[in-house]
């Protein structure tokens, strides 16, 4: 099962930079390989609407960059922010529609102070998620616990007020939980995320635990997307699959 981590989308390739031809590459070959999108919500609860034989992927954004999500001066979308480009491909491709978890940080994701509703209103009329990467990105293994969860309550309350839905799951900051492994669920988590490195066990696996949740970073090297993809493309590892 493949939980995908993105941050932002550039013209060329860095460290948590994806090119803009890459992020196509990608929807190219996880759409070429029998890939759908589902949210995390549909993966954790195993209500996956998937066609027979087609293996689900979770798309995660982490850090509410501008290159996800940016409207232009007359307000249409950016045909190269992440968004765009994953809905160009998928005006072509019907069958792998705009869907993904978007992790943000308060008060002004993606910037564009003025469009963050319309930004909202436009993940909710995709069927997209928005979960929470704490307030302002903090590590929450170093903080004490009242800080922690500070961070935690003012991203969910926040999200709350502007998107219209209280967050479920948290994006950990540089993999890290918090010192009190219960101070999540306290905070009305179900699910945490970690930074990588592998695929994520099946929704029915019993040994599945929500608050530990790899991903895969979207970068071409060891234990990245591209790996992954090549060791499934080579029969080495075996996704799930819908039956």
């Amino acid at each position: 099962m493949l939980i995908v981590e993105y941050h932002r989308i550039a013209r060329k390739e860095a460290r948590w930079d994806r090119s803009i031809e890459a992020f196509r590459r990608d929807l190219e070959r996880l759409h070429r390989l029998g890939f759908r999108p589902v949210t995390l919500s549909e993966y954790l609860e195993n209500r996956m609407d998937l066609p027979p034989g087609a293996s689900p992927v979770v798309f995660t954004f982490d850090d509410s960059h501008l290159s996800q999500i940016r409207f232009l001066a007359d307000g249409t979308l950016d045909p190269e922010c992440a968004l765009g480009i994953w809905s160009e491909f998928a005006k072509e491709h019907p069958d792998f529609p705009v869907r993904a978890t978007f992790f943000i940080l308060p008060p002004t994701p993606w910037g564009q102070p003025r469009q963050v509703a319309a930004k909202f209103r436009l993940l909710r009329d995709l069927g997209c998620e928005v979960g929470s990467h704490t307030y302002s990105h903090a590590n929450l293994r170093r903080l004490r616990a009242a800080d922690a969860e500070s961070e935690l309550r003012r991203s969910s309350d926040w999200i709350a007020r502007e998107f219209g839905e209280r967050p479920t799951a948290v994006a950990l900051p540089y993999g890290l939980a918090p010192k009190d492994p219960e101070l999540l669920g306290r905070c009305g988590f179900r699910a945490a995320l970690l930074v990588g490195a592998g695929p994520a066990p099946s929704p029915e696996n019993p040994k599945l635990d929500p608050f530990r949740l790899p991903r895969i970073q979207a970068i071409d090297g060891e234990f990245g997307l591209a790996y992954w993809l090549d060791r499934i493309e080579a029969g080495e590892v075996r996704p799930y699959v819908a039956p």
